[in-house]
């Protein structure tokens, strides 16, 4: 969950842990309204009479602080990069350290990324066995106005998901080089053996689920370069236990295709959508009853139905796509991809962004995360022919 990052410094392998200043999210009830949003009412009441308190406005600072409150706290985890077809790429070791300072419309969020340094290549013969530094990264504080205005935030406070974007890559960039190269980083723009992300991405998109039955959670991270084609894919694995690896990467070959993957997809999938509208007030858009059906005919083509069902109408909207699998990558028609994960996981996107803008479509991206078979958790972030983040959609869905 971040963007910017300021400051390096290494650590013993005894990670240092922040003072957590925490304060209450309950503001007094003149912190409820910040300057912008008074000035406003002030304005609308000089109008039409007294000062009317548009319900997602009111909760802003509420939801804010619920989004906050979800992320407190000491986070273990696995940075994985992966390629298009699913195949590991790194595999680095990071811990997290989140806390707030602040109250009311002032509350901030604080985060430490600490990342497993690799260890220099160059050795001496007298040098002693020494234990792994980790290098930590101060993340650029996330409060009211960067969540809302660049961040675009689609948060689900019932179902613990949010989505997130961002300007650039750095941070990624920054965990891989640590985390890879450590003290032999010699700064150049493209290492040997190490994808670094696009110093300049069309899209860079954080989409979060947290587990259904614990305090594990999944964030993953869309890249797409200058162009819009898929640059990377992102994920962090944590827990605030212990985390277990979601592969063995020395054992999974990436050439051979993981039938597991795509068989626990196949079938018939109900459950349930909501809808929400980009920005830290989130108003709700819609709620559906949705139906997927996926099959593999005996040829080898896939041939999905999404069918979704507005809550309280009759009204019913079927979208029908055929594709190919080839290995972990599912093409369909229409230039929309999935990449398989281990770990129940999958990530959807278009093949090529700027196609999308040419056409003034809009387009999405998907996180799905099935932690017990049957079971599934979707979030889907929808750009406009802009590229600006206009909506986010959870569904929570049940093999039938």
């Amino acid at each position: 969950m971040a963007e910017t990052l300021v400051g390096l410094r290494l650590a013993a392998s005894a990670v240092p842990q922040p003072r957590a200043h925490r304060s209450s999210c309950a503001a007094p009830a003149h912190h409820r309204l910040a300057p912008f949003r008074r000035g406003r009412l002030c304005a609308r009441a000089a109008v039409a009479g007294p000062p009317e308190v548009d319900e997602d406005e009111a909760m802003s600072i509420d939801n804010l602080c619920r989004f906050f409150d979800l992320n407190v706290g000491k986070w273990n985890g696995i940075f994985y990069q992966f390629d298009a077809h699913g195949r590991i790429q790194q595999e680095i070791s990071t811990r997290l350290s989140v806390s707030t300072y602040g109250e009311g419309d002032l509350i901030s969020l604080m985060q430490s990324l600490y990342i497993k340094q690799a260890s220099s290549e160059i050795t001496f013969v007298d040098e002693e066995d020494s234990e792994p530094e980790w290098a930590e990264y101060k993340i650029k504080e996330t409060n009211m106005f960067t969540v809302d205005k660049y961040q675009q935030i689609g948060f689900f406070p019932e179902q613990k998901a949010f989505a997130l974007r961002y300007q650039t890559a750095g941070m990624l960039e920054t965990v891989l080089r640590a985390g890879v190269l450590g003290e032999d980083d010699t700064g150049e723009d493209s290492p040997k053996n190490l994808k670094i992300p696009s110093r300049k991405p069309s899209i860079v998109c954080e989409n979060c689920l947290y587990s259904l039955d614990g305090k594990g959670r999944v964030r993953a991270f869309h890249i797409s370069d200058p162009k819009g084609v898929l640059d990377t894919l992102i994920v962090f694995y944590e827990n605030q236990g212990s985390v277990v690896p979601l592969t063995d990467s020395l054992t999974d070959d990436p050439e051979i295709p993981s039938n597991n993957r795509i068989n626990a997809l196949l079938g018939r999938w109900e459950g349930h959508s909501v809808t929400k509208r980009s920005g830290v007030y989130g108003a709700t858009l819609d709620e559906a009853d949705t139906i997927v059906l996926l099959e593999m005919d005996k040829d080898g083509q896939l041939i999905q139905d999404n069918i979704s069902t507005k809550t309280g109408t009759s009204t019913t909207t079927t979208v029908h796509w055929t594709g190919v699998a080839n290995n972990n990558l599912l093409q369909f028609d229409g230039g929309y991809e999935i990449t398989l994960l281990p770990g129940g996981m999958y990530m959807g996107y278009p093949s090529d962004i700027s196609k999308c803008i040419e056409r003034l479509d809009s387009f999405h991206l998907e996180l799905c995360w099935m932690e017990f078979p049957g079971k599934r958790q979707r979030l889907v972030r929808t750009f406009d022919a802009a590229g600006l983040a206009v909506s986010s959609t959870y569904f929570i869905e049940t093999k039938v």
